[in-house]
């Protein structure tokens, strides 16, 4: 069952020990600005599928962070979030996968879910086509072709 959350609110994500960040609701209006982010658009045609898969990370990221703690400078000191600091922060592969995993992820599996099968309104394939022919329950079925040839060679007793 889909649940929808009308509240609409922030909500913290835990992406390594003592680093969390405060991210924005993984919307249809947040896809949609970032899919038109100029550094997306930018993409050369021939860039990879893992330089733009960045890119767009990036860009998510950017839009949806609020907020974090757990995060510092070089010294040590608490800084809060920016552009640049936020694409240094999905530069380290664990956070990368940890925000993957925790926020893009689940909009992602509800897509899949989507496009996985026929429409099913009562948890059943209520919604798909059948594609079999009705079985004449007066007429037996006849052996299939494999079964016939064995009957042929088979030893006689």
């Amino acid at each position: 069952m889909l649940t929808l959350d009308l509240t609409n609110a922030p909500r913290w994500h835990d992406l390594a020990p003592g680093v969390r960040v405060q991210l924005r609701p993984l919307t249809t209006a947040l896809m949609v600005a970032t899919r038109a982010d100029p550094e997306v658009e930018a993409m050369p045609e021939d860039a990879t599928d893992e330089t733009r898969a960045m890119a767009f990370a990036k860009a998510l990221a950017r839009r949806a962070v609020l907020a974090w703690e757990g995060i510092g400078d070089a010294d040590g000191v608490p800084i809060d979030p920016s552009p640049a600091a936020i694409d240094a922060l999905l530069d380290i592969w664990p956070i990368f996968e940890a925000s993957q995993l925790t926020y893009v992820s689940k909009g992602l599996l509800l897509e899949q879910e989507k496009n996985a099968s026929a429409p099913s309104p009562t948890g059943n394939s209520a919604g798909a086509r059948a594609t079999a022919r009705v079985a004449n329950p007066a007429k037996p079925a006849s052996p299939s072709r494999a079964a016939k040839g064995r009957a042929r060679t088979a030893p006689r007793g």
